[in-house]
């Protein structure tokens, strides 16, 4: 009797450590799913087109950073740009790989203040995919966005009038085991 419960005991706990390890796989997926639906933390949405333009405007400040390990230079084409809620609208963004090695590199990206990422939707953005760039060679990357009108409406966000897009690129080279 006693070795029966020590197995249901073992396979009670096997099946816990299995639910867990599951539940943390998922947990990555999982966030990024709701904050794609959300908004929440500044992430942005995915759109296949733009609204109807209004005549509210507002400013999209850009800003760019690189992870430590990445050796690339990256940087807005313009600091800022002014544009109607709910105008299509293309930023340029540049990136040079400094390294004597081809670099696969991806973007992060968020936006602030936070309660605005809902009503920012990207049409393109190189931050889709992963971005290789030989040694010296330079890129200019496209992000095409608009901000929802409903932005306006929402007694939250009505105040809004500067919205700041970030990009962090980081290196996945030696992950991948790409070079």
């Amino acid at each position: 009797m006693k070795n029966r419960g020590q197995t249901i005991t073992l396979i009670a706990s096997l099946g816990a450590v299995a639910l867990m390890a599951g539940l943390v796989a998922a947990s990555v997926p999982l966030y990024n799913l709701f904050c794609r639906a959300t908004g929440y933390g500044g992430t942005t949405q995915i759109a296949d087109h733009a609204g109807t333009a209004t005549g509210r405007t507002i400013t999209v400040r850009f800003d760019a950073s690189l992870a430590k390990d990445m050796k690339w230079r990256f940087q807005p084409e313009q600091r800022q740009i002014t544009t109607h809620l709910g105008e299509p609208t293309l930023a340029i963004f540049s990136a040079t790989n400094l390294s004597d090695k081809a670099v696969v590199g991806t973007a992060t990206f968020n936006v602030t203040p936070a309660k605005a990422g809902v009503y920012f939707n990207k049409i393109q953005c190189f931050c889709f995919t992963e971005q290789r760039l030989e040694p010296g060679q330079t890129v200019d990357m496209p992000v095409s966005f608009f901000v929802d009108p409903a932005l306006a409406d929402d007694d939250t966000t009505s105040e809004v009038t500067t919205i700041t897009l970030s990009y962090t690129f980081f290196d996945i080279s030696q992950r991948q085991g790409r070079s």
